[in-house]
């Protein structure tokens, strides 16, 4: 049981602490209706903002709207007005640069090219919005004007400033692809940068707002005539230069030494020059003799102006090939992509044309020949076609898009080139065949007849062009298509000629010989003509060529030659027969001659003597032009009739079958063997 004290004690304490609490509990009453009178307060003033701003922004708003129209109205007047000043301006375009237009583009093409700018847009506006307005009509005037102007203006650069190309530039820019060492390219400044790009520009603006491409027309004629006066140009330097120092030269390029030009001789093909070379160097070793006839017309001599049309040509073809080149470079930057080909193929067909008739017209030059049997003017197909075929990649290339017909062109010629070659082969080989024995042409010293010198000749000139005749000849062969055939099948179709050209002249040197009377000339007709033939064909690559068919070919000469020769040593038969032993009486030394024995005697001295006499003066008339060959004639005839003599001498000469023993021993040995020694030799 708790004390009273403690009890009473805890009771007061409680109470204390009671009061306390209603003390707080009082407090945060007061607090609590403090509070919410407050928030009845601030409540009261928020309703009252509310409905302040809910009044104002029912006042402002209609007044932001207002605003917000009168903006977008001032806008529109803005824009009505910029678009007001717009389309007035194409009204004055047609004052603002008439002036201009009137004047024309040259030496302010910027300027006159944004005149026109705006005359196209003031075009461009009447069209869709006001039709039927004369504004139209003077933009649309002015316009067309200032077109034609850009195509004279066009056309005036071109024929201004395009200038034919030298021939030295070209003749530099073709041997430049034929020198060992690197050359910078020769440059071909057709038309000087600054005008180029004021034509470039007029033809773009032309394509695109001209539409217009008569300027393409104007292009390829200005062009194509100075591509064709280049041409000729070069042509005529060859004329000129050969005329008056022989050797068409080129100075150096130019743009590297101007002032110190240095000649260099242009290529030249040289194929009848070659062959007279030859022949000069046959002539020194005795191979050539006095001329016969034929009615072969003789290649010696010949006017080198054939050389120079024939040069003159190759050069005009190279030429057009490397400036048809430069000339699609410059066309491409100036014509439309798809307009280059056809623009080029009429830039270029003047010139060409002029190629293919030249060439046509040496074709017809060559039947021509052919006709009259000057198969040295025939000769000049050769190169040409040559060249011709070699240049033809180039060609193909060049022409690469062009029409079919003018591709057809240099194949055309190259096809009519063969089959004349072909046919001068043939008919060159028949015409050796049947070429007539005329007595009187017949040279009278048995030397070398025209026929087999210019046989020769013209077998020689083929060496140069050995593919060339070959493929001739191989065009010809039904058996072969003209694509098929081979460089081997080509060299045995061209041995094959020359075997068959060399039996011909075989055939017809026998012919020929039996015009001589004298069997003993013919044969030195005979062995001339092998021997020239044979030294020929060993002096020169055709041995190896007539080698490809025929293995024998050069015995087989040796042989006809001995033969010759063993033939020629029969006409001394009729004079040492006369001193030959089995012809001579027998008698017994010391026993006095007969009458009919002394007679004997007598006779075949005199006979040996008339005969030595008249073969020598004969024989001394004749040639044999070959040094070595007539040596060995003579010394092989000298033994034989000084042996015959000597013996028949030794047994007759102190014989007394006469009183006058000078009348019929009237030559020593010694002195017969001089008298042969001067055989052949027409100033002994």
């Amino acid at each position: 049981m708790i004390p009273p004290q403690e009890a009473s004690a805890r009771r007061r304490e409680i109470e204390d602490k009671l009061k306390q609490e209603e003390e707080t509990l009082s407090f945060i009453r007061d607090s609590l209706e403090k509070s919410d009178q407050l928030t009845k307060n601030m409540v009261s003033i928020l309703s009252s903002f509310e409905s302040r701003l809910m009044k104002l922004e029912n006042s402002i708003i209609p007044v932001h709207k207002q605003t917000e129209n009168l903006q977008r109205l001032q806008e529109n007047v803005e824009k009505t007005l910029s678009c007001l000043d717009h389309v007035i301006s194409y009204y004055h375009v047609a004052s603002d640069t008439e002036k201009i237009i009137r004047e024309g583009p040259t030496g302010r093409l910027e300027e006159y090219l944004g005149s026109m700018a705006k005359i196209q847009k003031a075009v461009e506006y009447f069209q869709d919005n006001s039709p039927d307005s004369p504004e139209l009509n003077k933009v649309k005037l002015l316009f067309e004007r200032g077109k034609e102007s850009l195509e004279s203006e066009f056309r005036s650069l071109m024929t201004r400033h395009s200038k034919v190309v030298s021939p030295v530039l070209i003749l530099d820019l073709i041997s430049g692809e034929d020198d060992l060492e690197v050359q910078e390219e020769v440059p071909l400044e057709h038309l000087p940068e600054s005008v180029l790009q004021d034509v470039i520009r007029i033809s773009r603006w032309l394509v695109e707002y001209g539409r217009n491409q008569d300027f393409m027309n104007v292009y390829y004629q200005i062009r194509s005539s100075q591509l064709d006066r280049s041409i000729k140009g070069l042509k005529e330097h060859f004329r000129k230069s050969s005329s008056s120092s022989g050797v068409p030269y080129s100075p150096a390029v130019p743009n590297k030494r101007k002032d110190t030009p240095t000649k260099k001789p242009v290529k030249r093909p040289g194929t009848i020059r070659k062959a007279q070379n030859l022949l000069k160097q046959y002539s020194q070793h005795g191979l050539d003799g006095k001329k016969g006839g034929s009615n072969l017309i003789p290649l010696e001599g010949r006017d080198d102006m054939l050389d120079v049309e024939t040069d003159a040509y190759i050069h005009c073809v190279s030429a057009f090939v490397k400036l048809a080149q430069s000339e699609y470079q410059l066309l491409t930057d100036v014509i439309p992509e798809h307009h280059q080909k056809k623009t080029f193929d009429s830039l270029i067909q003047d010139a060409l044309d002029g190629l293919m008739l030249e060439g046509e017209n040496i074709v017809a030059a060559a039947r021509k020949a052919i006709i009259r049997h000057d198969f040295s003017a025939v000769l000049t197909v050769f190169p040409i076609l040559r060249h011709l075929k070699q240049t033809k990649p180039e060609f193909d290339q060049v022409l690469q898009g062009t029409a079919a017909s003018t591709k057809n062109k240099l194949p055309s010629l190259i096809t009519s080139m063969e089959t004349v070659g072909a046919k001068a082969l043939e008919d060159f080989a028949d015409n050796i065949k049947n070429d007539p024995d005329k007595e009187y042409n017949m040279p009278k010293d048995g030397t070398v007849h025209e026929l087999t010198s210019n046989a020769i000749l013209f077998l020689q000139q083929l060496l140069d062009f050995q593919e060339t005749a070959g493929a001739m000849l191989a065009s010809q062969e039904t058996s072969s298509s003209a694509t098929s055939y081979s460089s081997e099948f080509s060299k045995r179709l061209l041995s094959t000629y020359i075997c068959k050209v060399l039996g011909n002249l075989q055939l017809n040197l026998l012919s020929k010989s039996k015009v001589y009377e004298d069997p003993a000339l013919s044969a030195i007709f005979l062995h001339n003509n092998y021997n020239y033939i044979l030294k020929a064909l060993e002096k020169s690559e055709l041995i190896q060529l007539v080698a490809v068919t025929q293995k024998t070919a050069e015995r087989s000469y040796r042989e006809h030659i001995e033969q010759q020769i063993q033939t020629y040593q029969r006409s001394w038969l009729k004079v040492t027969d006369y001193i030959a032993e089995k012809n001579l009486p027998v008698f017994q030394p010391g026993v006095k001659l007969r009458d009919k024995e002394r007679q004997v005697i007598k006779e075949r001295f005199k006979g040996f003597n008339d005969g030595l006499e008249e073969l020598c003066k004969i024989q001394k008339a004749w040639a044999i032009p070959d040094m070595e060959q007539r040596d060995k004639i003579r010394q092989a005839q000298k033994n034989i009739v000084k042996e015959t003599y000597g013996a028949f001498l030794h047994r007759y000469g102190s014989v007394p079958f006469t009183k006058n023993p000078e009348k019929y021993i009237k030559y020593r040995v010694e002195q017969v063997g001089d008298m042969i020694d001067r055989l052949f030799d027409t100033s002994a």
